[in-house]
């Protein structure tokens, strides 16, 4: 299923932002999007253009120049915002007289396309070898666009686990309760002390125990129909400020606190900090 990256919503909450006289926040299904002051009203139609869009080269997108037409989330006044919203006349276009509801897909009418990142220089741009594909694309929707199932779901009772997705390279090195030890040598000794580790909630640096060891032999890729969606990760080398290193896959997952939200791996743009113990 292609994604619906422009969409026609309707706006159903709009809130004032602490400290900020020129913008707001509109709420679009379950997302938060700052918007210009007084553009907007509740209840109002407009075309939504969810994180990694790019716009195409037009003039009323020449705002997003810049920043090469993406959209994606930033943070303006302490606020996080999680897409874009324009007015629906940016599609009267050619003359178009038709009617616009609720849901439609507008993607391929304006343009947009998704964001297919390159390797960035800024991550030294080498993919060091072909990761297995244990774990399969999905589709499955955001749960912020689901908000019409929301008091259907409220019946059911739900257990939150932590989502396991990305990798560390295994010469990777964490701090344990006993000492430096290596990813491999964790798993294959299968160490069952505690790794150093922070807690979001309280913010602090706190030890967990290991609970399990997996090692995942590197088997070729199955070839399927699904070729398309099993194709292997590739391994990101992340050179910092102070020289050192890592390495991770593309989707791992990391804390960026100047934006207060995490990203994957080949989504920065080096703009981002995150924290690391030296």
């Amino acid at each position: 299923m292609e994604r619906k990256l422009a969409t026609i919503e309707k706006i159903s909450e709009i809130h004032p932002i602490k400290d900020a006289d020129a913008i707001e926040r509109a709420v679009i299904r379950g997302w938060d999007v700052v918007i210009k002051k007084g553009d907007f009203k509740k209840d109002d139609l407009c075309v939504y253009c969810e994180i990694d869009s790019v716009m195409p080269e037009r003039e009323e997108f020449e705002f997003l120049r810049p920043r090469k037409f993406r959209i994606k989330t930033i943070k303006l006044r302490g606020q996080v915002s999680q897409g874009i919203i324009f007015p629906l006349d940016i599609l009267h276009k050619d003359n178009y007289s038709g009617i616009w509801v609720v849901g439609d897909d507008v993607t391929e009418f304006l343009g947009v396309e998704k964001y297919d990142p390159p390797i960035p220089a800024c991550l030294s741009g080498t993919a060091l070898g072909r990761f297995p594909s244990h774990s399969i694309k999905t589709d499955e929707e955001r749960i912020q666009n689901l908000i019409e199932l929301y008091d259907e779901y409220k019946q059911y009772t739900w257990i939150a686990t932590e989502k396991l997705d990305g990798c560390l390279d295994e010469n990777t090195i964490l701090e344990t309760n006993n000492g430096k030890k290596t990813i491999k040598e964790i798993c294959e000794t299968k160490y069952k002390g505690k790794v150093k580790s922070f807690d979001l909630n309280t913010n602090r640096i706190i030890y967990k125990r290991i609970t399990n060891h997996y090692i995942k032999e590197n088997n070729p890729i199955i070839k399927t129909r699904l070729i398309n969606e099993l194709r292997p990760k590739q391994w990101f080398k992340i050179t910092l400020e102070n020289k050192k290193e890592i390495i991770l896959t593309e989707n791992h997952e990391i804390w960026i606190s100047n934006l207060n939200c995490w990203r994957r791996i080949d989504e920065l743009d080096s703009t981002e900090e995150f924290l690391l113990k030296n």
